[in-house]
């Protein structure tokens, strides 16, 4: 009897550059028809999506060897990507590896800021997500709470996440650098997610008073605004009145630029020679990267701001490495208790059902991630 395997595909920022990353990013519709897709796999029998900036990860139970190759071709095909350029930037991981990654990602220890705390809550909403579709059952189920518990225990018995170590924090550090006081910048948010508010309260705990907000959804901007004792700039004159900030923070989840380098040029003529740093935290990006080009115009993306962080990395990195020592062990046991749950999976389930082969999946190359 072939019993299921855990297995793990992706791509994240160890594997893909920033140009692939942002071909592959998910955005929320996407996401949904993605799982959708992948729910109507015959052989694929738990599954969750953990798709961030700086990654996009499928976990699954498999009943066949093939049905990984299946979910790599699936996704490739929604997402328009030659399937030989996603076997050379992607990853896959299988058994104990896919555990001990998992363990690694929710810990912080696996990001591109290594410590940041963001991570964790992804994670949980990625397996939330998972159990509201009922794709997550009795291996993935135990698979994610102790991949929490094992976070909590890397967090609280290592000194790994001391520091800025946010996205966030990172970006109000380099603006500091670059403005010194922030009491008197002007600073606009684009994006009222997330990431836009946990900016918009990093600006503020740094004594920065004059924070905007731009949303398409105007009552989610004003909700913001009234957090940060901000005020609400309409979504569409973002580019238009781009001459009035100091710092534009673009963080939404369109599925392209929304700040243009026309627009940076003609705002730029507007305000002489004082500067403007345009900080884009969204994967794809929000500001057109020609925007770089324009003279006294500071530029920085994720993997920018991930740069700059290297500095605290340093003095995290052997934090991190007793946090990757204590994880052996808890990988060990997980992995032991998760295989008697294959088992019990494979026993319950005597007739294997042949696999479904996706739409569009023909072409991938055999065993893509052999």
């Amino acid at each position: 009897m072939q019993f299921p395997t855990l297995f793990l595909v992706g791509a994240t920022h160890r594997t893909a550059p920033f140009g692939f990353r942002e071909k592959i990013a998910l955005g929320a519709e996407a996401e949904a028809g993605f799982a959708q897709e992948l729910a109507g796999m015959r052989s694929l029998r738990e599954f969750a999506v953990l798709n961030t900036c700086n990654r996009v990860e499928i976990y699954g139970v498999a009943a066949e060897e093939c049905v990984p190759d299946q979910v790599a071709a699936a996704f490739c095909a929604r997402q328009h990507v030659d399937p030989a350029e996603f076997g050379r930037f992607g990853f896959s991981a299988q058994g104990r590896d896919a555990v001990r990654h998992l363990l690694e990602v929710a810990s912080g220890l696996d990001s591109q800021i290594l410590g940041e705390t963001e991570i964790f809550g992804q994670v949980k909403r990625a397996y939330a997500t998972a159990q509201a579709r009922g794709s997550a059952g009795a291996v993935l189920n135990r698979l994610f709470q102790k991949a929490f518990q094992s976070a909590k225990h890397i967090r609280s018995t290592t000194a790994v996440t001391a520091g800025q170590v946010s996205v966030a924090n990172v970006a109000v550090d380099l603006a500091q650098d670059i403005f010194g006081s922030l009491q008197d910048v002007r600073v606009l948010l684009v994006g009222a997610g997330e990431m836009g508010e946990k900016s918009g309260r990093a600006f503020a705990s740094r004594a920065a008073k004059n924070l905007t907000v731009a949303s398409r959804k105007l009552e989610r901007a004003g909700e913001l605004a009234a957090v940060l004792g901000g005020g609400v700039l309409p979504f569409e004159d973002r580019e238009s009145c781009l001459a009035d900030w100091d710092i534009v923070v673009c963080s939404t989840a369109a599925p392209g630029t929304v700040i243009s380098a026309a627009a940076v040029r003609a705002a730029m003529k507007a305000r002489a020679a004082r500067p403007i740093l345009l900080i884009d935290l969204a994967m794809p990006r929000d500001v057109d990267p020609a925007v770089a080009a324009v003279g006294n115009v500071f530029l920085y993306n994720l993997d920018d701001l991930a740069g700059i962080a290297e500095k605290n990395r340093l003095a995290r990195m052997a934090e991190a490495e007793r946090g990757r020592q204590a994880l052996p062990p808890r990988v060990d046991s997980l992995w032991r208790h998760l295989q008697f749950s294959l088992m019990a999976a494979g026993a319950a389930s005597p007739g294997q059902a042949p696999a479904s082969e996706p739409a569009k999946a023909r072409g991938l190359p055999a065993a893509v991630f052999a």
